[in-house]
């Protein structure tokens, strides 16, 4: 269970170009990506996996998103096969490993710091030339919602 919750919060990570404004309005993270419109493959890979009412939640949760275009660039039939139900414990371990417990600020951050994500592995962050999560690029940082907070990523990280 807390997997799907941190894999909803990987779903709403996506939301890229919102505001502050979204957190102030009571948007949580699934509404906040659904309304950024960059998100589509990570909500339907959050439903797939039954996570979006764990995205709903109470939180705080703090998601690496990627994009759309992040998703297409994974090699080709990689997210429709992840989206059959015979692979929905491998796509809740990929969306939850985007996920970290608690309220993470991009301030939080520091060179060579690691953090345990909801599926149990570590992600490490790197802030040399700009921030990054493993081997993703944080594009957008700091995007509030009620439950949590979204960084835009370029790309999908895997657990190990």
């Amino acid at each position: 269970m807390l997997r799907r919750t941190y894999l909803a919060l990987t779903a709403a990570t996506i939301l890229g170009g919102a505001t502050t404004a979204f957190a102030e309005s009571g948007k949580d993270i699934v509404d906040t990506a659904t309304e950024a419109g960059d998100f589509t493959t990570l909500l339907a890979a959050a439903e797939a996996a039954g996570l979006v009412e764990t995205l709903k939640g109470d939180g705080p949760f703090t998601v690496f998103a990627p994009t759309d275009e992040a998703f297409a660039a994974l090699p080709e039939g990689t997210v429709d096969t992840l989206l059959l139900p015979e692979n929905k414990d491998q796509l809740t371990s990929i969306l939850t490993y985007h996920v970290v417990p608690g309220k993470v600020m991009s301030g939080d951050l520091s060179d060579g710091m690691t953090a345990e994500t909801v599926q149990g592995s570590e992600v490490t962050i790197g802030t040399e030339g700009g921030v990054t999560v493993n081997e993703a690029n944080v594009v957008t940082a700091d995007i509030e919602a009620s439950n949590g907070v979204i960084h835009v990523i370029d790309g999908v990280i895997m657990p190990e």
